[in-house]
């Protein structure tokens, strides 16, 4: 008879030796936990309870203060506690009452301060756009600062030359409308016509009582004070803008750094790149409409000069300023040319006129149609469909600032859809 086989039972494992090495990832477990113990608030034992009354209060003892907050070199000011439970629902009521209470004053606060916002959002927006022409001179070799100060001179010494190149011919044209007074009121007089309705309803009696009346003279009194303030409100603004511009752009890389920060560290490089392209778009919309701007100023001005207008140089100005305006931009500065051309003409007035009415015309097709769409295709991105509606919703919003801003607003838009709704949309 076979022997039979004793059945191996397994030994039990050996106890655990404190001695034996730890794993490497099991080291580094316990000194993780060592190094957070020690960033801990220090713990107060059992014998020590009974001595709370000796601790410092850190309501008024400045080293106990950092002591239980934590203090070190990365968190100045504390370490940040745990977040505050909302399961209770009264807690959860209130926390939520305080939140639309805050959404609310934080509305009243902005509708309130809009001006101010305004001024702030289209400094930042020049700054943006400008900060193009400031880093192509980095390129050169000139430092940020000078580079900043040559382009900030540059804008100045555009608008200073705009408004001198209006001075001479308003003031001309001011002194001639004095000089004439006389002469049309004399026309006016003689005028037949006039003279038979002065005759069957008193007309220059009744104008002479409206004239003379306290209403009239309140009237145009309340009117020149209005704008008045207006001309200072306005000169007030575009001071201010420029102010902030000049800063903006002079901190640009800083403020660029802050936004940067305030996204998660895991998503940090991707909101910075998608950052970047947005800025980019908006110098590349700026550095357009100003191409644009000059095409427009150019070619009025080489058509004004060929066709002997008076003010050409100011007119061209006129042009190239109002073309930054976009949808009604081109449209005024169009009209104010051809009422330019009428007025000045002398006896050619009738044909200069209709002659800027026919050259606008034809122009304004050619820049809606081919130049304003391929240009804006290249620096901005945006379909030309796109442009126009985004264009008329921001006019519709915020006036001519709304139609400044719509379409780079409209090309982060479709950037952002593009580059993270869509990827998304995809994976799901």
């Amino acid at each position: 008879m076979a022997k039979a086989r004793k059945k191996q039972v397994p030994s039990p494992a050996p106890p655990p030796d404190d001695d034996a090495p730890e794993p490497p990832d099991a080291r580094e477990a316990v000194e993780a936990r060592q190094e957070a113990a020690e960033n801990r608030l220090p713990a107060v034992r059992e014998d020590e309870a009974g001595d709370l009354d000796d601790v410092p209060d850190p309501a008024h003892d400045l080293e106990q203060r950092k002591v239980e907050a934590g203090v070190d070199q990365r968190f100045p000011f504390g370490r940040p506690g745990e977040p505050i439970g909302t399961s209770h629902p009264f807690k959860f009521g209130f926390i939520a009452a305080l939140g639309v209470i805050t959404a609310w004053m934080l509305v009243q606060a902005a509708q309130n301060a809009k001006s101010v916002i305004v001024m702030i959002v289209v400094a930042l927006f020049l700054a943006v756009g400008l900060n193009p022409a400031v880093e192509r001179l980095k390129k050169v070799g000139m430092p940020r600062t000078l580079a900043v100060a040559t382009v900030f001179l540059g804008v100045i010494l555009f608008f200073a030359g705009f408004v001198a190149s209006l001075v001479q011919p308003v003031s001309e044209q001011t002194d001639q409308l004095r000089k004439n007074i006389p002469h049309y009121v004399q026309q006016l007089q003689d005028n037949k016509t006039l003279a038979k309705w002065d005759k069957r309803y008193h007309l220059l009696e009744k104008a002479e009582k409206a004239v003379n009346s306290n209403g009239f003279q309140q009237g145009l009194t309340d009117t020149a004070t209005g704008i008045g303030k207006v001309a200072l409100n306005g000169v007030f603004q575009t001071i201010t803008i420029l102010i902030l511009t000049l800063y903006f752009l002079s901190s640009l890389p800083q403020i660029k750094t802050f936004f940067y920060q305030l996204a998660p560290r895991s998503r940090r490089a991707r909101v910075a790149l998608l950052g970047d392209e947005i800025l980019d778009r908006i110098g590349g919309y700026v550095a357009g409409q100003f191409t644009i701007a000059f095409i427009a100023g150019v070619s009025t001005y080489i058509f004004l000069s060929v066709l002997d207008v008076k003010y050409a140089t100011a007119l061209a100005l006129i042009v190239a300023v109002t073309d930054l305006i976009p949808l009604i931009g081109a449209t005024i500065g169009a009209v104010i040319v051809c009422l330019v051309a009428f007025l000045t003409g002398g006896d050619h007035s009738i044909t200069h006129g209709i002659a800027c009415i026919i050259f606008y015309v034809i122009y304004q097709q050619v820049e809606n149609y081919v130049v304003y769409p391929r240009v804006m295709k290249r620096t901005v991105d945006v379909q030309p469909a796109v442009t126009i509606v985004a264009a008329l919703v921001g006019a519709a919003l915020l006036g001519v600032v709304g139609a400044l801003l719509a379409i780079p607003t409209a090309a982060a838009i479709s950037l952002l859809i593009r580059e993270v709704v869509m990827p998304r949309q995809e994976n799901m």
